[in-house]
């Protein structure tokens, strides 16, 4: 029986070892496209402060930094303006009631509606000047805003008596909540304000149920 020289044999343990090697790395690329840098998602670039380079966050960052940004747009400022204006109507409209109302039911309405949109008011104030806004932008037509009382509406309520003057106050108040409820849904979906969107939320919820309540009135 014949045996290979040790150098021959020691040759091909060196030509499998190097196969496997060759081998393995190919392994390990075809997986690459499925390993943890994948699975990560795309990165995005994001705009840094002012001053500062901009910064590659994964996608799961950047949306979870959005998430925390309430920082408050247009469309809240706006909310906050125009709902003093709205409420402040509402009080007018309430105000009205101890003289000229004959049911016992829509004198406390009117007290439950005055009782909630007075504090609301001096809220959406105080949030306006904590984010150094104005009240007023000096521009936007409030009467154009969804619900509003016209000022021929507000004359024909003040001269209005006992069940009549009932009958109009809870035909009025039912559009001007509505209109409440149409602003607060917008600027659900179009602020960017934690805290104007609580706002939002606590008028559609009260504001749904007095809007039940009174059509039960008529």
């Amino acid at each position: 029986m014949s045996l290979r020289p040790r150098s021959t044999r020691a040759s091909l343990v060196t030509a499998s070892l190097t196969a496997l090697a060759v081998f393995g790395l190919g392994a390990c690329d075809s997986g690459s496209d499925t390993g943890p840098a994948s699975a990560a998602g795309p990165s995005v670039i994001a705009p840094g402060k002012p001053g500062e380079g901009n910064r590659t966050l994964s996608a799961e960052d950047a949306e979870k930094q959005r998430a925390d940004d309430d920082s408050p747009n247009s469309a809240d400022v706006s909310y906050a303006r125009m709902m003093i204006q709205h409420h402040a109507q509402a009080l007018e409209m309430t105000e009205l009631v101890p003289e000229h109302a004959e049911s016992g039911k829509v004198r406390k309405l009117a007290e439950r509606i005055a009782a909630a949109q007075g504090p609301e008011i001096a809220a959406m104030r105080g949030w306006l000047k904590t984010h150094g806004e104005k009240e007023s932008d000096g521009g936007h037509d409030h009467a154009a805003m969804p619900g509003m009382a016209t000022r021929a509406q507000l004359d024909e309520l003040r001269a209005t008596e006992g069940e009549a003057f009932d009958q109009l106050f809870l035909t009025l108040m039912i559009t001007h909540h509505e209109g409440a409820i149409t602003m607060a849904t917008e600027v659900k979906s179009h602020g960017n304000n934690v805290q104007i969107e609580e706002m939002a939320d606590d008028v559609v919820a009260q504001q749904t149920s007095e809007i039940s309540r009174m059509r039960t009135m008529l």
